[in-house]
């Protein structure tokens, strides 16, 4: 009987699952709006990016704060989301660089960021309808690479996977099917 209860996850564990359906569930029913959708996977990627550049797993976790501060700030002072964003990015970089991060993983994040981010900007600023599909592809594109990093239980906590995982997928897919279906 223990052995079969040892590789079973006590009920809070899964606080990570709950909370990633909380905030999916909150975006669908405020509305699933395109910079909404391509905001939420560039703040994901640069969670990565941070975690990678720092040499710590759980600056991931301040990252989705961090990410959020960035959009809010450039927003307020008139700069683009997007803008205030890469900015951000690049400072990542230039640190992770400066303490001579482990180049595979912020070479990877790196690359991530600017694949998942720069094509859901690119779809933000084509066009209202085509930018949600395609801030959707990469919303839903990112649970694959929260599913990676989950899997393979690096640069990031588990916990911030699985938030991710739950996070990215619904709302990423609604967000494909709105903009084909309104």
């Amino acid at each position: 009987m223990t052995e079969q209860l040892k590789g079973r996850r006590s009920v809070l564990s899964y606080w990570p699952v709950v909370l990633g359906a909380a905030a999916a569930t909150f975006q669908l029913v405020a509305g699933v709006a395109a910079d909404a959708v391509a905001i939420t996977v560039s703040v994901a990627a640069s969670c990565y990016l941070a975690a990678a550049a720092l040499g710590q797993r759980w600056i991931a976790w301040a990252g989705v704060l961090t990410g959020s501060v960035v959009v809010t700030v450039s927003e307020v002072t008139g700069l683009a989301w997007w803008l205030g964003l890469s900015v951000y990015a690049v400072v990542l970089l230039l640190v992770g660089l400066l303490r001579r991060a482990s180049s595979r993983p912020l070479t990877a994040q790196g690359i991530a960021m600017l694949a998942f981010a720069g094509l859901a900007v690119v779809g933000v600023l084509v066009s209202p309808r085509l930018g949600l599909a395609i801030a959707g592809v990469a919303l839903a594109s990112h649970a694959g690479w929260d599913y990676l990093h989950w899997r393979r239980n690096e640069v990031v906590p588990r916990s911030l996977a699985e938030f991710c995982i739950v996070l990215d997928l619904p709302l990423g897919t609604a967000a494909v099917v709105l903009a084909f279906t309104t």
